[in-house]
């Protein structure tokens, strides 16, 4: 299986960046791990919020393939335990799932589109409000998380 993470806007902060080259370091060892950045839209204080989610949208859409398996990071996810998230990553693992794409969309959420792409996959990482750019760091951590979980190694404690 490989896991892609696609977001919209580079991350501006040193220190974030350098969190997730981390954890995508550590992540080789277990899976195919991407993280791929749509550009920011251009000249946004001319689009209404609809306007500037249907573009973001157009633009993740062209990042999917058909078989692609996709889920939002969206703050009406399920938000499970560290542990609860190894068991869905597992899941997609064993049901033979090829491409797991998670989303991190513009400031404003998703278009209507890709919560009908998604089809109901939708997951949060907190019941508090995070920047985009620090939930990429948070979102690799866990992920890294999970797969040690998965093969038993001591990175989390319970």
């Amino acid at each position: 299986m490989k896991i892609t993470l696609l977001c919209i806007g580079k991350t501006d902060e040193s220190y974030l960046n350098i969190g997730i080259e981390k954890y995508q370091q550590r992540l080789k060892h277990y899976i195919n791990f991407t993280l791929n950045i749509i550009p920011d839209i251009k000249n946004t204080k001319h689009l209404s919020t609809d306007q500037q989610k249907a573009k973001e949208a157009e633009l993740i859409l062209k990042q999917l393939n058909p078989t692609d398996t996709i889920v939002l990071l969206d703050e009406k996810g399920m938000a499970p335990r560290s542990i609860d998230f190894a068991k869905v990553l597992e899941r997609h693992m064993l049901s033979g799932t090829q491409h797991l794409v998670f989303i991190i969309g513009g400031p404003y959420g998703f278009d209507n589109s890709l919560y009908a792409r998604a089809q109901k996959n939708k997951l949060s990482l907190s019941n508090m409000t995070f920047s985009h750019q620090m939930i990429r760091l948070f979102f690799v951590e866990q992920l890294y998380r999970a797969f040690s979980i998965l093969k038993g190694e001591p990175y989390h404690h319970e």
